[in-house]
């Protein structure tokens, strides 16, 4: 049997698109990874920007190869459904790579039984899984910079084997997003700012898996969101079939287990995903966000406990939720909190939160305030 004919067959028991493209060179990806950094729209994430000339060239890390494999693995699931409540994206909700792992091992084996070399590499540095993908005819690269396929639409998962092994190449794909641009509006920041374009600085799914306080430019934005962003996948009409077959989602985790969780009972829940130095106080720091964004007068008990937490980032957190939350308790809260001695990023977020809380919840010019009380603080 044909090599290829016996990938092809694996693919398709996973429905899953499969191409093969050669190991040439992407020189308009590296330029665009350039561009990207030097205009600060990677916000600060490595991965493939880290070293933009050996991810674009693959034949610098695999010397010995002649071709790539590419599959992109469809990842929707019951429970994937449309939902107001989903506090996860889809792709991180449950192991989803579970399926792109055995497809990839599966075809990887049918190489290496044929006598040829072969290695797995997928959300590796070393390759631009996206630009191999798009060459091999896998998908297409949408407006959302979301690779797409025929049928899945943008909820794949996608990676590659390279191999010693001599195929037949694949064409690229005729098809594009067209006139449609549904992605751009519906992403909550507009972090979309040009087809194809992405500016990470705004990116809910990147501004949750960073260090660090979160901008309070976007914090209302992230709504009850605790990890990832499905709002430019949920928009593009082609994963919309998809997105129809499956069932709505059932019970979400809660920001308030993430808060009240110890380590131990909240780590099998977020162990797939990507934290930094896997310190929980990053899902803690998201969960208070999104507690915040409720909301929620009943939470506010919750929130004073961390209000005086230890740890800056999540006192701080804690402190704008109770704001953004408002009302007299809220505000009481806050104002007993600044009579201790704190430092500084906390005592800021919460005299910012006693403003918002006078607003009913709205952060409205933040740094008029805190210039406002450093005046009054230094005329006493």
């Amino acid at each position: 049997m044909d090599l290829f004919v016996s990938l092809t067959e694996i693919a398709d028991h996973a429905s899953a698109a499969i191409g093969v493209t050669d190991l040439e060179p992407f020189p308009d990806e590296a330029d665009r990874i350039r561009d990207r950094v030097s205009k600060g729209l990677h916000g600060g994430l490595s991965f493939t920007y880290a070293q933009p000339d050996i991810a674009s060239s693959p034949a610098r890390s695999f010397p010995w190869g002649s071709s790539i494999v590419a599959v992109a693995v469809p990842y929707l699931t019951d429970g994937d459904g449309t939902s107001r409540t989903r506090t996860v994206a889809r792709f991180a909700d449950g192991d989803r790579y579970e399926g792109l792992r055995t497809v990839l091992a599966d075809i990887e084996s049918v190489l290496g039984d044929a006598g040829h070399r072969a290695e797995i590499v997928f959300d590796d540095n070393r390759l631009i899984d996206r630009a191999v993908a798009v060459r091999a005819g896998v998908a297409w690269s949408g407006k959302s910079t979301m690779a797409i396929t025929p049928g899945a639409g943008p909820w794949i998962l996608i990676g590659s084997v390279v191999t010693d092994a001599v195929l037949d190449q694949t064409e690229p794909m005729s098809r594009s997003c067209g006139t449609c641009d549904a992605c751009m509006p519906a992403c909550p920041t507009n972090a979309i700012i040009a087809p194809g374009v992405l500016d990470a600085r705004r990116c809910i799914s990147a501004v949750l898996q960073r260090r660090g306080a979160i901008d309070h430019e976007l914090r209302t934005a992230i709504g009850g969101r605790i990890y990832g962003c499905d709002d430019c996948l949920t928009a593009c009409p082609p994963g919309q079939p998809a997105l129809r077959k499956v069932s709505p989602a059932g019970r979400a985790l809660s920001a308030q287990e993430v808060l009240t969780f110890s380590d131990r009972e909240l780590a099998p829940s977020v162990e797939h995903w990507y934290v930094p130095s896997r310190r929980l106080r990053f899902v803690r720091r998201n969960a208070l966000i999104a507690l915040g964004n409720t909301g929620d007068q009943s939470s506010l008990g919750l929130l004073a406990g961390y209000v005086g937490h230890s740890d800056p980032l999540l006192a701080g957190h804690a402190g704008w939720a109770v704001g953004r939350i408002g009302g007299p308790r809220a505000t009481a809260i806050c104002r007993a909190a600044l009579n201790r001695k704190l430092p500084r990023s906390v005592r800021d977020e919460l005299v910012a939160a006693v403003a918002a809380s006078a607003l009913g919840g709205v952060y409205a010019d933040v740094p008029a305030v805190l210039q406002k009380a450093d005046a009054e603080e230094n005329a006493t």
